[in-house]
């Protein structure tokens, strides 16, 4: 059913990203850290498979991405070899799978793809603006972070067409694994919680260098307070042309008064304790590419911009989230239950969203007048799958329904019929049937019972699968040859 949420696994990388850029240096010129300069590797053909090439500079950018991770997570560095054969078997992996999903027709779709980026926004906590930074401040543009992303979201709809296609649980499976989990709790089979994670060990910190461009706006020590608020005036205009995406080292070579305005405002590069307390003070925790505010000294106004960190006191990764415990009480759960149905029209090129709401609000006074049945317009006009069924969706969960749309269901008496309510889906009405409390224990262990079956089975069919399909597709390894020693 189109209003349903659909749970996806999906890994989108947001904060290896980010905590690759902290931990590492962006191009210190002079610093002992080694800088990340894709830009001058050698992009010649690392594979091919089938007809898709991958490069050996997305072999590289795809092994820092790893080298990264393993250094957050501060385990043993593996070879650089070996790290690059790791990433080159995930991106022939990812063309396989691409490949396939463009043979059963799956396709991201940009609203598709803006919900996900908002929703990893969501999830740590972030704006998308700031999102944007991460992916500036590591070296991407942002239409190569949503053709990363994308191509992440296609690998897991395959995983999840391939497996939805081929694996059936019957009610007998989980009859089975039921008198399994009760036998195995009675006999004290159960196994034991596992260990917590050793903590990680202290690393040594580094001394702290940093690379940083400045715009100097001069305040002569004879001016006058409406001298210095005309300047104040002045550098605050830059900071907001900065604030709109305005080249920092255009700007500082136009309008700086520092010795350095020629070279974009690059000061150069030098440990903490050589550059002045102002400076090193407001620009400690900026990383590289992020902007200062406006600073005042004797001299004058100041704003900073790192162009490079290396060293320091690194933030630690964030913890992970606290597993969801997925049990069910020995008592009843109860829940309370909406019977509902509802008429649905999509907006799309043909049907604006004004439009949509108008058609709905027509379908509306039909039924409000008595011309005709729910049912009947439902049948008629509605764009969603319940349509045959007179737009009825039956018993409804809490969470079974995007929030917009439960809200507005929520809000109605039983046989009330709402006002026209918009989703990501389009307009809908809504009209509640009837409401109950029911017990849901039993059915919600059969759930967890059919997911984890369902899980099992995914995770061995996807690798048979996957085999099947490489066994199947030419892939010439040009970097690693099965034969290389």
């Amino acid at each position: 059913m189109i209003l349903m949420k659909r749970a996806a696994a999906l890994f989108f990388g947001l904060l290896l990203l980010a905590l690759s850029a902290q931990t590492h240096g962006q191009g210190l010129r002079g610093s002992n850290e080694a800088p990340v300069r894709a830009s001058v590797l050698v992009d010649g053909i690392a594979a091919v498979v089938g007809g898709n090439v991958i490069t050996v500079l997305e072999v590289d950018q795809r092994a820092s991405l790893i080298a990264g991770e393993i250094r957050n997570s501060r385990q043993p560095m593996p070879a650089q070899d070996e790290i690059k054969r790791q990433a080159l078997d995930m991106l022939i992996t990812e063309s396989l799978i691409r490949q396939e999903g463009e043979k059963m027709g799956v396709r991201i779709s940009d609203q598709e793809l803006a919900r996900a980026v908002e929703s990893v926004a969501k999830r740590n906590n972030v704006t998308i603006a700031q999102i944007k930074n991460q992916v500036k401040a590591v070296g991407l543009t942002w239409p190569q972070y949503e053709d990363r992303l994308r191509r992440e979201m296609t690998v897991d709809r395959v995983r999840q067409a391939m497996a939805e296609s081929t694996i059936r649980i019957s009610d007998a499976d989980v009859d089975v694994y039921l008198k399994e989990q009760v036998a195995r709790k009675a006999s004290g089979l159960e196994p034991p919680p596992p260990p917590p994670p050793p903590p990680p060990k202290p690393q040594p910190v580094r001394p702290l260098v940093m690379q940083l461009a400045q715009i100097f706006i001069q305040v002569p020590e004879s001016a006058s307070e409406e001298q210095v608020a005309a300047l104040k005036k002045r550098i605050d205009g830059i900071r907001a042309n900065l604030r709109k995406g305005q080249d920092f080292a255009v700007l500082a070579t136009e309008n700086s008064d520092g010795p350095e305005a020629s070279r974009g405002g690059d000061m150069g590069v030098r440990p903490a304790e050589g550059w002045p307390s102002l400076f090193i003070n407001n620009a400690r925790n900026l990383q590289a590419g992020q902007i200062s505010g406006v600073l005042r000294s004797p001299a004058g106004f100041h704003i900073l911009k790192v162009l490079g960190r290396a060293g320091g006191v690194q933030p630690a990764p964030p913890p992970p989230p606290e597993p969801v415990l997925r049990t069910v009480p020995d008592g009843p759960l109860m829940v309370d239950q909406t019977k509902a149905r509802h008429i649905l029209i999509k907006t799309s090129e043909v049907m604006s969203d004004d439009q949509a709401r108008q058609r709905l609000e027509n379908a509306r006074q039909r039924i409000v007048n008595g011309d005709e049945s729910f049912e009947a317009v439902a049948r008629a006009v509605s764009d969603d799958a319940s349509a045959p069924q007179g737009g009825d969706l039956g018993w409804l969960n809490p969470g079974d329904t995007v929030p917009p749309f439960e809200r507005g269901m929520n809000s109605l008496d039983v046989g009330q019929l709402s006002e026209p309510v918009k989703t990501e889906f389009g307009w809908h009405l809504i009209e509640v049937l009837e409401r109950r409390s029911q017990d849901m224990a039993d059915q919600y262990r059969r759930n967890l019972a059919r997911e984890e079956l369902f899980l099992r089975r995914a995770a061995s069919n996807f690798d048979a699968w996957l085999q099947q399909v490489r066994n199947q597709t030419f892939v010439d390894n040009r970097m690693f040859r099965p034969d290389a020693k």
